[in-house]
């Protein structure tokens, strides 16, 4: 009978041991410690200037995530993110622009209710193409729907006639460069260099003071571990087996009867939402949106962020990209004259010393000593469990 009783005991320690195995092998160990610091440790060490630096940052993360799975998983090295972050902070830029630009606050303009811009440039009406961005619902659905369908129609034109690579990557960076000039040169309708500004409120809330930056820290926390976590559903798909195979055999996937083509417009497309995403929280994070994240730099620096956490890892890319922004931060305020200098060189450290980034180091170094020491925890508790039964 005492052996009957004594036995729930000894399940204890097998559902432990299911525990430590699902966090430490399937990769949710990572994510829940990503989750802890950024809903936890983050918002209780920072001072909310500094949360909302870290804010800024993460919604860069949102374009790294999709480079990890257009570029990691897909082998779609796209050179051109900027543009769809921009397009997604545009268009949300354009909906906060309008509810700040409302008769009463612009009285003094020679145009009463539309943008300043458009009143130092002699425009005497509202475009059309801004009259829907009074409604919320459609630049919501703006941010989401534009970004995909320019990365649908540039990813259906390229790979269904088998254009890919380094052609690819120029393609798309050619395309930011065109996108920048654009916005800039039509100064009358998207603000030009100095982009859209001043933006106040959404639905008449103050998106400016600290308790509102924190509001938004979260919302962008939490949309961006979301994105994490479906990203990592397609992972683990047969969907995303299939992308893992066209990357390294694109000839053997497409002979055994698939279209790879779309399999790559998806990986494309996927990237570019996820970067429309992260541009439209940036646009609320920050409060203004400028053709100085379209261009060619800021895209070339968001593959950095996804090279330096790892092109093949989720949660690597977000700490990369915290990695090289906290970096620039540091160095640009200590050292003003040196700081471009020492970025390149953590740049470059990074990349040499670590070639799959910091999620080939974790693997590498850091996972198995964890491992090490969880079946040297489930050894002792099942010791114990054994001495304990009689």
């Amino acid at each position: 009978m005492n052996r009957v009783t004594d036995s729930p005991p000894a399940a204890a320690p097998s559902r432990l041991s299911a525990l430590r195995d699902w966090l430490a092998y399937r990769g949710f160990g990572s994510f829940v410690l990503l989750a802890l610091i950024l809903l936890v440790v983050m918002p209780l060490m920072l001072d909310v200037f500094r949360l909302n630096l870290v804010g800024k940052y993460l919604t860069y993360a949102f374009v790294a995530i999709g480079l990890v799975m257009a570029w990691g998983y897909a082998g779609v090295l796209s050179l051109g993110q900027g543009v769809f972050f921009g397009l997604g902070g545009y268009c949300m830029a354009m909906f906060l622009k309008l509810e700040a630009s409302d008769p009463v606050s612009t009285k003094i303009q020679s145009t009463p209710g539309i943008p300043d811009f458009m009143d130092w440039n002699q425009l005497k009406a509202l475009p059309w193409f801004w009259k829907p961005f009074e409604h919320l619902p459609f630049a919501i659905a703006a941010v989401l729907i534009i970004p995909t369908a320019l990365a649908f129609v540039i990813g259906f034109a390229m790979f269904k006639r088998r254009v890919g690579g380094v052609y690819f990557a120029i393609i798309t960076q050619a395309i930011a460069l065109i996108l920048s000039v654009l916005i800039i040169g039509q100064q009358g309708y998207t603000g030009g260099v100095n982009g859209i500004t001043d933006l106040k409120t959404m639905l008449g809330w103050d998106i400016r003071p600290d308790s509102a930056k924190i509001i938004l820290y979260f919302v962008n926390a939490v949309l961006l571990l979301v994105a994490i976590l479906f990203c990592r559903l397609v992972q683990t798909s047969k969907l995303g087996t299939l992308l893992l195979a066209m990357r390294d055999k694109e000839d053997r996937v497409r002979f055994s009867g698939y279209d790879v083509a779309m399999f790559k417009v998806f990986a494309f497309c996927l990237a570019a939402l996820l970067a429309a995403i992260g541009g439209a929280m940036f646009t609320l994070q920050v409060g203004f949106m400028s053709p100085s994240f379209v261009g060619i730099v800021p895209s070339v620096e968001m593959v950095i962020y996804a090279a330096v956490g790892g092109r093949m890892s989720l949660v690597g890319a977000v700490y990369g990209t915290l990695l090289v922004n906290f970096g620039r931060t540091y160095f640009s305020e200590s050292f003003p004259n040196l700081w471009l200098l020492l970025m390149a060189a953590l740049y470059i450290g990074v990349v040499m010393a670590f070639p799959d980034g910091l999620a080939g180091l974790y693997e590498s170094h850091v996972k198995p000593r964890i491992a090490s020491v969880l079946r040297r925890v489930n050894r002792n508790s099942r010791s114990r469990s054994t001495l304990g039964s009689p």
